[in-house]
């Protein structure tokens, strides 16, 4: 029998590719023989970049670049696919948990050093990027990104703009002479699961500005610099991206991403999928097992076990979901593709022991349903 173990993480107790090794465990107990691939899953948030390295033995990379607050930070990305893409989290290099919560000012924070990223990226003959823009620290629109690629953003005094959201005011011109020439030749692939616009009611600013610090009169600030900055895009390169859906992801990084290098917004799942290549794997399995740390019927909306659900049920392979918690609204799931949902715990336990046991219990769970699936055969 062939098993593909495609799971996200379980946040706080194992990472993707230790909850597949402990599904894989609890198989073998019962079916020694079977055959199980191990394909840990993300959604293009956290544990994206290690899990899409482990699925192609690929390399990860450190670089020291310039952080959210413009101190230096050691960031680390992904190279797989042979040396032909990258795998960045923007968050390892311009996220909200590189700064203290005291810290936190979107008026200064900076997405620079997410392409100083993509820069040494293209240093070594990257030609394809995933680019997972959640956990963001800034507000500035791609502005610090894109400066760090040879864009210019300067005044009307001719003096480039500093680091920060809280400078987007101050823009009069933009120069886009000086470029990284190799990205006209490369694809960005941008896994983003928000459809928020730049700026308004439901923009950057209004919905994500508090947490990372904004005070409301420093949201009304923000909001207002991002719709000078996107009038001049608009006016100076003749593209509107205000209201494209996920331009307002990360601070209006969605919206550097897509005016400035042709990005394409796309679920993150969606990508991650078609990285790992995972329905190759899938369509001649006998079972997929995939899982999180919770499931409920948020799931439906885009989570990683709903996207593998959704592979497998193309080529109909019976999936088996597994989490710690399990919460209301899973109905709706077993007519989208899911065979079980399986809660792991075996015992009432506190949170700490519970996230402590997680890999123990995983196994138990698995062996489990395996047991199940041999006194079917029988």
């Amino acid at each position: 029998m062939k098993f593909v173990l495609a799971p996200d993480s379980f946040k706080e107790s194992m990472n993707a590719k230790r909850a597949a090794h402990a599904m894989e465990k609890g198989i073998k107990n019962v079916f020694p023989k079977a055959e199980c691939v191990i394909a840990p899953m993300a959604d293009g948030g956290e544990g994206t970049v290690e899990s899409l390295v482990s699925i192609s033995n690929g390399e990860m990379v450190s670089v020291e670049v310039v952080g959210p607050l413009g101190k230096r930070v050691t960031a680390v990305y992904g190279i797989i696919n042979d040396g032909n893409s990258a795998v960045i989290e923007m968050a390892s290099a311009s996220g909200i948990e590189l700064i203290k919560p005291e810290e936190r000012n979107p008026l200064r924070t900076t997405t620079y050093g997410t392409g100083q990223l993509i820069k040494d990226a293209l240093d070594k003959g990257v030609s394809n990027f995933l680019i997972g823009i959640g956990g963001s620290a800034t507000n500035d629109g791609g502005v610090g990104m894109l400066q760090a690629l040879g864009v210019s953003f300067k005044d009307e005094n001719g003096d480039e703009l500093l680091y920060g959201g809280g400078e987007l005011h101050r823009l009069h011109s933009i120069d886009v002479n000086g470029l990284d020439e190799r990205l006209k030749t490369t694809q960005i692939d941008v896994a983003c699961d928000v459809t928020n616009p730049l700026t308004g009611e439901n923009g950057a600013s209004a919905i994500f500005g508090s947490q990372k610090g904004a005070t409301p009169e420093i949201v009304k600030v923000l909001d207002e610099n991002l719709v000078h900055y996107s009038k001049v895009i608009k006016e100076q390169l003749g593209k509107d991206i205000t209201n494209i859906a996920g331009a307002g992801a990360a601070g209006g990084l969605g919206a550097g991403l897509l005016a400035f290098l042709s990005a394409n917004l796309q679920k993150g799942i969606e990508l991650v999928i078609e990285y790992t290549r995972l329905e190759d794997l899938i369509k001649d399995a006998d079972f997929v097992f995939t899982g999180e740390g919770s499931i409920d019927g948020q799931t439906l909306f885009g989570k990683t076990p709903y996207g593998v659900a959704n592979i497998a049920r193309k080529h109909s392979v019976p999936v088996v979901a597994f989490a710690g918690r399990i919460g209301s609204g899973v109905e709706g799931l077993y007519d989208n593709g899911f065979t079980a949902i399986i809660g792991i715990l075996k015992e009432v336990s506190s949170l700490d022991e519970a996230l402590k046991n997680g890999e123990d219990n995983l196994a138990f769970a698995a062996q489990n349903i395996c047991r199940l699936i041999k006194l079917q055969k029988h």
